[in-house]
């Protein structure tokens, strides 16, 4: 398995000024790692939802002033995007790693999406780990844990994904940089796997 673990370097990046020399440090550090983290999850996503998953590792193409404070791999069952679909994703702020199911605001049937979601929330309650964490931003690093979430602003979240044009939700799992640094490649492969496999049935219900 030739997937590295995130060290410090490469959270730093999110601190350097300027958008070239950010990218210029993205490209080098953190994208080998989200290549092969992509070519390593593509087939076990596959298996794991039985629909043939394709990788998207984040390229930013259209920034031409600021540095991005993220960078991600995306998993979608679609070789030319993944933004349209309900998707898997493996990132990093410069505080976390984060590993995430997404439905973002360029999705088509976000309506259908909180509708299921919300007849669902006391199986969500059920499946979903309470160390998990919801968020409502994918550009914002902040997330709220699952056992922090009362039934009614979980109802919120899927409330506003069908009436708000650019609502989101996500849900997934965050490692403090000062756990990941600590993993080695197969100890982040093994972590993300344990998400992914817990974030299946999100994914199969909607």
């Amino acid at each position: 398995m030739n997937v590295a673990g995130f060290t410090n370097n490469d959270f730093d990046v999110f601190t350097i000024d300027g958008l070239e020399p950010r990218m210029d440090a993205l490209k080098s550090q953190i994208r080998p790692k989200l290549e092969s983290l992509g070519d390593h999850f593509a087939s076990d996503l596959s298996v794991l939802t039985g629909n043939e998953m394709f990788y998207h590792v984040a390229k930013h193409a259209r920034r031409t002033v600021n540095p991005p404070n993220d960078t991600w791999v995306a998993f979608a069952p679609d070789k030319r995007g993944y933004k349209k679909h309900p998707h898997f994703q493996i990132g990093l702020w410069e505080s976390h790693v984060f590993i995430w199911f997404a439905v973002i605001y360029e999705a088509p049937n976000k309506n259908q999406i909180g509708s299921s979601l919300e007849r669902n929330v006391q199986k969500l309650r059920q499946s979903i780990p309470r160390d998990f964490v919801w968020s409502d931003d994918h550009t914002k690093p902040g997330a709220v844990k699952m056992s922090d979430l009362t039934d009614n602003e979980l109802l919120h979240f899927f409330e506003r994904l069908q009436t708000v044009k650019k609502a989101e939700i996500l849900c997934g799992y965050h490692i403090p940089r000062e756990e990941a640094v600590h993993l080695t490649g197969e100890e982040l492969v093994n972590k993300v796997n344990e998400v992914f496999v817990k974030l299946v049935p999100l994914y199969e219900l909607i």
